[in-house]
């Protein structure tokens, strides 16, 4: 009888074309799978929750497959470890009911945005935050990132894909975008159900602009109202971004 399998994932991106199976570039993806195959014996599909960008982290990404056999969870997630690359971790295995779908199942995903603000850069975060010298006015950044807040055409905000088609559908409900200070480390908590191609990374981007005064407030209505991604910011860089939590 068939099994369908759920796995919680975290892994460091830097190294990794993102997590979706492409031609030139190594992915998460494919070494998961590879994985898989190799402990049980079989040929399974690894379905992710959505795709991350190269670059991007996951600290729980989420995946299913399904296959015939009766797996020994605590075995497998061992041995599993075993063979990935040691910036890929499988957290959690169990078995779930067949019509689970890591992508289709999800009420809302969660992505947090990392700013180190501070004159000089921490050598120890370089790698997974982005490094604003000049001081940052939290009160603007709030009110920037509630103008996102809400059900809105994300036209403006989100990229062709590479597969070569724009969402079908480019409305998304921002459930929230808080700021959240901690010293100098700024965290921007993303919450929707669900996000575009660089979605984040072009937000982010926006609101970088509105800090550093090149951008009103006002703008941003209009950028949602013009659906057109030539008119917004450049896309943060990946580096900062990880997908945190799905939701089901």
């Amino acid at each position: 009888m068939l099994k369908n399998y759920k796995l919680i994932i975290a892994y460091d991106g830097s190294n990794y074309g993102g997590w979706q199976v492409q031609p030139n570039s190594t992915s998460i993806q494919e070494l998961m799978q590879k994985a898989i195959e190799t402990i049980v014996r079989d040929t399974i599909t690894l379905i992710g929750s959505g795709r991350t960008d190269a670059g991007v982290h996951a600290i729980g990404q989420v995946a299913h497959f399904k296959i015939e056999k009766e797996l020994d969870l605590k075995k497998f997630s061992h041995s599993l470890n075993g063979i990935l690359p040691i910036d890929i971790r499988v957290l959690h295995v169990e078995q779930v009911p067949l019509d689970f779908h890591s992508q289709r199942s999800a009420k809302s995903k969660i992505y947090h945005y990392h700013i180190h603000n501070h004159p000089v850069q921490n050598p120890f975060k370089r790698h997974y935050s982005l490094h604003i010298r000049d001081k940052i006015d939290i009160s603007l950044l709030q009110q920037a990132a509630s103008l996102f807040v809400g059900k809105h055409d994300f036209t403006s905000f989100a990229n062709e894909s590479h597969q070569g088609c724009a969402a079908k559908n480019p409305v998304r409900n921002i459930l929230r975008l808080d700021v959240v200070q901690d010293g100098d480390d700024i965290r921007l908590e993303f919450e929707a159900d669900g996000f575009l191609y660089k979605m984040v990374r072009n937000i982010v981007g926006t609101l970088l602009e509105v800090i550093k005064g090149r951008r009103s407030l006002d703008d941003i209505p209009r950028l949602l109202a013009a659906r057109d991604r030539t008119q917004a910011g450049q896309a943060a860089p990946a580096h900062a971004l990880f997908l945190h939590k799905v939701k089901y």
